[in-house]
């Protein structure tokens, strides 16, 4: 209990090995005090003022810039020239460190290149060290600790209430996207401003240039640990992963790295959303019904995951072409890539396991109407 502007205040504290309320955790009673001080006392002398924070963003009229750094584009980009491999032109190092992912993100929306998925930020709760101001509202972040939040894919900085109010329109940057296996697929295309993840086109082509008649293509399993070699290269070295034939002569190693990518997204390529409405499709008996079914599924998927699942299809589409050498036909490749590509949200083992074979049926009718469905 507090005795605060004449008012009493009441806390309720908690602790687990730190002392905590809400999100905010203190090493100390002394910081929580200290910090519960500061926001009740913004809190009280300028309540109305925060109320109106939202109404008239800077946000919507500088765009991609940040309050934390030199605002100003044009004054730190640097001149177009050509510069050798490997080599940093002159002051670019130094422009490079001005430029904060906000403003990378302006560039990216003037270039025509630009991959134009939408996707939501990332907000996690931050401590920021030294002052902090808003990147939307352009006011102060107040508090000892956990002063706003700061999304783990593109940087930006805002209050907790005004990330409400931030558009989806998140422009991931490479310095904070780590991982290219068991990383969102929107959030990993978007970074590498790409149609598809890298894995998804480099796996593909690869195998594809090798030929697709071996026997048991996708069927056969490669050897776990060079599997998990590739995952490690493509994590580690991106789009310069070497996965040629010189290092991995058994295209089941290729195969298998495939597979694993989309066995490790977060939301499987597939979504959760969209689930529901492909198992439905899968059920209906009339072929003409359930075609527009799947159709009408597809919709759901976000644009970077339809894209992909196009493009895996087309893929797919001519293995089985190739039946007679690698014998392998829609409904092996259904089998394979069924529990691939989607999961159940949230259901219970029997439940799931009754589901299987209409993954493989979604598969299957996507394979086979892949040019008639995308």
């Amino acid at each position: 209990m507090n005795l605060f502007g004449n008012q009493t205040r009441n806390f309720r504290l908690y602790h687990d090995g730190k002392h905590f309320v809400g999100e905010k955790r203190f090493e100390s009673i002394h910081d929580l005090v200290t910090d519960g001080l500061i926001t009740l006392y913004i809190e009280t002398k300028a309540a109305e003022y925060i109320a109106k924070m939202t109404i008239n963003p800077i946000y919507e009229h500088i765009g991609y810039t940040t309050l934390n750094k030199e605002p100003t584009l044009k004054k730190h980009l640097p001149m177009c020239q050509e510069v050798p491999d490997g080599q940093v032109s002159q002051g670019e190092a130094g422009d490079k460190e001005r430029l904060t992912s906000l403003v990378r993100r302006a560039t990216l929306k003037e270039n025509d290149l630009a991959t134009k998925y939408e996707k939501v930020h990332n907000f996690k709760v931050h401590t920021f060290r030294g002052p902090h101001w808003c990147e939307y509202c352009a006011n102060f972040m107040w508090g000892l600790i956990a002063q706003g939040v700061k999304c783990a894919d593109c940087g930006l900085n805002v209050h907790k209430q005004c990330s409400k109010m931030v558009p989806n329109d998140c422009k991931p940057d490479l310095k904070h996207v780590k991982k290219v296996y068991s990383c969102d697929l929107t959030t990993l295309v978007k970074a590498h401003n790409s149609k598809r993840p890298m894995v998804v086109d480099m796996c593909i082509q690869e195998i594809e240039s090798r030929g697709v008649q071996s026997e048991g293509l996708y069927r056969i399993s490669g050897f776990s640990d060079l599997i998990e070699d590739v995952k490690l290269a493509f994590d580690r070295d991106g789009e310069k992963a070497d996965i040629s034939v010189n290092v991995y002569e058994d295209i089941n190693i290729i195969t298998g790295a495939l597979k694993l990518y989309f066995r490790d997204l977060p939301i499987p390529l597939i979504t959760y959303d969209a689930y529901p409405r492909f198992m439905e499709a899968a059920k209906i008996s009339d072929p003409d019904k359930r075609l527009e079914a799947h159709h009408e599924a597809l919709k759901l998927l976000p644009p970077a995951h339809c894209e992909t699942l196009r493009y895996l299809m087309a893929h797919l589409k001519r293995v089985i072409q190739n039946e007679k050498d690698n014998l392998m036909n829609a409904e092996n490749l259904g089998i394979v890539f069924g529990p691939t590509l989607m999961r159940a949200p949230d259901l219970d083992a029997m439940t799931a396991l009754n589901d299987i074979r209409y993954q493989r049926q979604v598969v299957e009718t996507l394979i086979k109407n892949e040019d008639i469905l995308f």
